[in-house]
C-alpha cells in the first residue's frame, strides 16, 4: 500500500485520481482549501483522508503533513495537482492577475513541496509527482503566462529529479494534453478582464476554440487517472510522463522545430566561445 497526498482533491484529476488510489488499494491524503468537498465527492473510506489545504499558505502545508504522518506513518507519493489557468495574451494579463496564479501554480508547489521532502528524506523513499502540461512544454498563444507557470514547473521537477536521486527519492513532471475535465469551465479558468482588439486573430481564436473544446476534449480523464495509478507504482518511472496523443504530436513537433532551428544556426551558436 502507498499512502499518497494529493492536492486539489475536490474536483477534476485530483478527485479522479484519488477514487482510483483507493481502489487501488492505496491510502490517500486528500486535500483541498475545504475538506467536506472531498468527502462530499469522494464518500467515507477507511484509507481516506480529507484535509484542509490551501497551498498558497506554507502553514497549510506543514499542517497536512503533520496529519498525514499521523495518520499513516509516511507519505509514499507526493502528486502536486491543484492549479488554474489564465487565458490571454501575454500583453493581456495584468500583474495581480499573473501574480495570483503564480501564488497557486508555483509557489504552491514549493510550499507543499518543501513540506513534504523532509518525510521522504527521512524515509529514503518517496515520488515527487508535478502535473504540468503540454502547455509547460511548448507554447500556445494565449496560453503564455499559464505556460509560464507550467515551464517552471517543469525546470523544478528536472532540478528536483537530479537533486533526489541519491535520496531514493524519484520526481516526474506529467503533461497532460486536452482532457474531458472541466479545466475550461469557469471555476478552473480565468480569463483576462483586458482584450486587446489586435490580438483578435490570435487570442481570439484560441478564446473562442475553448468556449467550442469544452467537455468535447479528446482525452479521457478516467484513463489518465488509472494511468497515474501505474506511474506512481512504477520501480523506474520517468522523469517526463506525457498523456494523450495530441501531447505527443505536439512534443514531436517541437522537438521536430528545435532540431531544424540549431542545425540552421550551428555555426552562429558555435562561433561565441574563446578560440582555442
Amino acid at each position: 500500500m502507498k499512502v499518497w497526498l494529493i492536492t486539489g482533491a475536490s474536483r477534476g484529476f485530483g478527485a479522479l485520481i484519488t477514487q482510483e488510489a483507493l481502489a487501488a488499494g492505496d491510502a490517500v491524503v486528500a486535500t483541498a482549501r475545504d475538506p467536506k468537498s472531498v468527502t462530499d465527492r469522494i464518500g467515507d473510506h477507511p484509507n481516506l483522508l480529507a484535509v484542509k489545504l490551501d497551498v498558497t499558505k506554507e502553514e497549510d502545508a506543514q499542517d497536512a503533513v503533520k496529519a498525514a504522518v499521523k495518520r499513516f506513518g509516511r507519505i509514499d507519493v507526493l502528486l502536486n495537482n491543484a492549479g488554474y489557468g489564465l487565458l490571454g495574451a501575454v500583453e493581456e494579463s495584468s500583474a495581480s492577475e499573473v501574480e495570483r496564479m503564480f501564488q497557486t501554480n508555483v509557489f504552491g508547489v514549493l510550499n507543499v513541496t518543501r513540506a513534504v521532502l523532509p518525510e521522504m528524506r527521512r524515509q529514503r523513499s518517496g515520488h515527487v509527482i508535478n502535473i504540468s502540461s503540454i502547455g509547460g512544454y511548448s507554447a500556445y498563444q494565449g496560453w503564455g503566462t499559464y505556460g509560464a507557470t507550467k515551464f517552471a514547473i517543469e525546470g523544478i521537477t528536472e532540478a528536483l529529479a537530479l537533486e533526489l536521486k541519491p535520496l531514493g527519492i524519484k520526481a516526474t513532471v506529467v503533461e497532460p494534453g486536452f482532457f474531458r475535465t472541466d479545466f475550461l469551465d469557469d471555476n478552473s479558468l480565468v480569463k483576462t478582464k483586458t482584450i486587446i482588439d489586435d490580438y483578435d486573430e490570435t487570442v481570439g481564436a484560441v478564446r473562442r476554440f475553448a468556449v467550442e473544446a469544452n467537455h468535447a476534449q479528446p482525452g479521457d480523464p478516467a484513463k489518465l487517472a488509472k494511468g497515474m495509478v501505474i506511474l506512481a507504482h512504477a520501480e523506474n518511472p520517468p522523469l517526463r510522463m506525457p498523456f494523450g496523443t495530441d501531447t505527443l504530436a505536439r512534443i514531436e513537433q517541437k522537438n521536430a522545430y528545435v532540431a531544424n532551428e540549431i542545425a540552421e544556426w550551428r555555426e552562429l551558436a558555435a562561433s561565441t566561445d574563446f578560440a582555442a
